[in-house]
């Protein structure tokens, strides 16, 4: 019985020899796959990681170029936009030169018009009733003056002109009240002129002792009966805007 009991323990112990033996030298052979393993195992994340970075590459440039064709398309248009601009420019641009030449003709035609306006003006003031004389006179000499000056633009000085003929017109609607010196039998006299737009000019002595009526069909002044002088005071007091707008019964024109 002892006999059989050290022969199992001695194959017990030779079997754990020989598993030892074994395992050791399974180990001896995997070491080297587990090592290629584990090297394959690097090279792959490795690669991986490459490739991980390649593709992020590859995104980053396909969105720069996405980027870049939407710009290209931008472009595209705001060059067409600029083209059509710069076309209606250089259009604009030979429709001022066309215009300038044009201007230089019609300066040296609007020169003498301008000159001739002005004679116009001045031949019909002395023809005209002669209210506020000198006023008249002065603005016609001030456009002869500015006729002969060179720094000043044929525009303004048409504009001038323009001007003067409008005060000119304008005078035939309004009704004024002004005072100057006036000759009545042969003395001068401070009186009040009325003017009623273009069909009444009609003086009165500061007394209202006197007045007198310019006879437009004989071009002199007249005297005015005593029965006038309350209704021409009324109207140089509505002149003055002392008295509401109302009727006047006045002679608009008297004959020889």
């Amino acid at each position: 019985m002892r006999l059989f009991q050290a022969f199992s323990v001695a194959c017990v112990t030779a079997t754990l020899t020989l598993t030892t033996a074994v395992n050791a030298q399974e180990d001896d052979y995997l070491k080297p796959v587990v090592k290629s393993a584990d090297k394959i195992n690097q090279s792959a994340i490795q690669s991986q990681q490459k490739i991980n970075k390649i593709t992020g590459q590859i995104d980053s440039k396909l969105q720069q170029f996405k980027t870049v064709n939407k710009e290209t398309d931008g472009l595209v248009v705001y060059n067409n936009q600029l083209r059509k601009q710069i076309q209606n420019q250089l259009n604009e641009m030979a429709d001022l030169n066309s215009s300038i030449d044009e201007v230089s003709v019609i300066e040296r035609q609007i020169t003498p018009l301008m000159l001739r306006m002005v004679d116009g003006l001045e031949q019909f003031v002395k023809l005209d009733v002669p209210f506020l004389p000198q006023e008249r006179q002065q603005r016609i000499d001030s456009l002869r003056d500015l006729m002969d000056r060179a720094d000043v633009a044929p525009s303004e000085k048409f504009r001038r002109v323009m001007e003067a003929y409008q005060v000119e017109m304008d005078y035939g609607r309004t009704i004024e009240s002004y005072s100057g010196i006036h000759n009545i039998g042969g003395q001068e006299r401070d009186v009040d002129f009325l003017r009623i737009g273009r069909v009444a000019l009609i003086y009165q002595t500061r007394d209202a002792v006197s007045q007198g009526i310019w006879n437009k069909k004989s071009a002199q002044w007249e005297e005015l009966d005593n029965s006038y002088r309350t209704q021409v005071t009324k109207g140089l007091r509505i002149a003055k805007k002392q008295l509401a707008p109302n009727l006047l019964s006045l002679p608009v024109a008297l004959t020889d």
